[in-house]
């Protein structure tokens, strides 16, 4: 995986990152062709093939990243408003190979069984997984070992933005996502994208 990302983007541009015992390994990886972002990615989930439905075929094998923004500075990442990226990256990477199930674009999660804000500045309450929005060309699947490696962004949600995706269907939700300029770039100061109307009686 450290190969393939850094004949794409140079060695210069992806560096391995310490993980504890048992967890899987993490690549940070700068990404400034189109946008100055980083990328914190799994490099091993893809050993693990998904029992993905029919219409899912060729999916199998995915990483999972988040997509920092570039006013994060990536050397304060311990930093409590910061680390939880580290610690949901493995909670859902273990939680997927320990259910025996799959991720695909679209799934959603709570954070947590108490629907708890995810950090003091990010108030999403859940995540869903999505193809890469703002990455679409630079994290096209790649082919690693005969496999081919597809990349799932993991975006912080509003419980009213889950509770519309549920209800209307994740290709509106992410159309009306989008609309408003958001993508899987993580953002501290971001609004849910549903409208709420004050009634007056």
């Amino acid at each position: 995986m450290k190969e393939a990302l850094v004949k794409k983007f140079g060695s210069n541009a992806v560096r391995e990152l310490e993980v504890r015992e048992g967890e899987l390994p993490l690549l940070l990886v700068e990404i400034n062709a189109r946008t100055n972002v980083s990328v914190l990615v799994t490099d091993g989930l893809r050993n693990y093939k998904m029992p993905v439905p029919e219409k899912e075929e060729g999916k199998e094998h995915n990483e999972l990243y988040f997509c920092l923004p570039s006013y994060w500075e990536i050397d304060e990442l311990e930093n409590p408003r910061m680390n939880w990226v580290f610690h949901w990256i493995q909670r859902l990477a273990k939680y997927v190979q320990e259910k025996e199930t799959w991720f695909g674009h679209g799934h959603t999660m709570p954070a947590g069984k108490e629907k708890q804000a995810i950090s003091e500045t990010m108030k999403q309450n859940h995540f869903m997984l999505s193809q890469p929005l703002l990455l679409q060309s630079e994290l096209q699947p790649i082919e690693i070992d005969g496999k081919m490696i597809h990349f799932l962004a993991i975006i912080p949600i509003y419980e009213d933005e889950c509770t519309y995706k549920l209800s209307r269907g994740t290709k509106k939700f992410v159309a009306k996502f989008t609309r408003k300029g958001n993508s899987e770039n993580l953002d501290d100061f971001r609004v849910s994208t549903i409208r709420h109307f004050l009634k007056v009686f």
